[in-house]
């Protein structure tokens, strides 16, 4: 008598309530337990996600691959690109005037332009700043027609930079939102339970900042490069600009 006494006293209490309420609801306990993942991996929350989340996923994803396969092949074009401006650049140092100018030298593209405009100019070479004008007019539209070349592609990432954090957060609130739909539905706010959507949510704002720092970091990078390269252009019509002049004052400019 006594035994029941103290058996029926410990149900009476908090812990024993539970361990009553388990032993007589045990379908509802192992369903519980059943329903909550025992890990999560990355795969895992991104298979369990929702529809519009997988979406924004992908497309950050889509968007990464985008940002490294600019970064290898704009990297290799500016590389070359001012490889080969320095190598005309120490070219033209060499040239006395425009005349000299053969071979691979003649082919330079500032070259080109200023024997066009001084051929076009051949009936008009006593008025020598007119002369120079033109052909400072065309080696500068030359010099922005490669720096247009030069950032082809590069901005797209000034774009991914800018907008992939908020595209990130956009699937965050999207997860979220269902997260807290799901709380009403199972109408519990056991962590457990609503932490695999929260922890999905916050996989996209991930992605989002995987995409958007690189993309950012590589801009930076690339405008530097196209910004060194011009200078050498620029240097280039520089000299370019001299070796006119001087033919100039001597006399001695014609196309070639």
């Amino acid at each position: 008598m006594g035994q029941a006494n103290r058996i029926i006293a410990s149900l009476v209490k908090p812990r024993g309530l539970v361990m009553l309420a388990a032993l007589a609801l045990p379908g509802v306990a192992h369903a519980s337990a059943d329903g909550i993942p025992g890990r999560l991996s990355v795969a895992d929350m991104f298979l369990q996600a929702d529809w519009v989340v997988k979406l924004v996923m992908i497309g950050l994803l889509a968007a990464s691959v985008l940002t490294w396969t600019v970064f290898a092949a704009k990297q290799k074009q500016l590389s070359a690109i001012g490889k080969e401006e320095r190598t005309r650049l120490d070219a033209l140092r060499s040239l006395r005037g425009i005349g000299d100018a053969e071979g691979a030298i003649a082919a330079n593209p500032l070259i080109a332009a200023a024997r066009d405009e001084l051929s076009l100019s051949a009936d008009a070479l006593d008025d020598r700043e007119g002369v120079k004008e033109r052909v400072a007019s065309r080696l500068e539209r030359h010099e922005a027609l490669c720096a247009r070349r030069m950032m082809r592609g590069i901005n797209v990432l000034a774009t991914i930079g800018s907008t992939a954090p908020f595209v990130g957060l956009f699937g965050t609130v999207w997860g979220i939102m269902n997260a807290f739909v799901g709380i009403a539905e199972k109408q519990t706010t056991n962590l457990a339970v609503v932490a695999p959507g929260i922890a999905e949510a916050l996989l996209a704002t991930a992605m989002g900042l995987i995409a958007a720092i690189p993309a950012v970091v590589i801009y930076n990078h690339f405008s530097k490069q196209v910004a060194a390269n011009r200078a050498v252009i620029s240097d280039g019509s520089a000299v370019v600009m001299q070796i006119v002049s001087r033919d100039l004052s001597r006399g001695t400019a014609k196309a070639g």
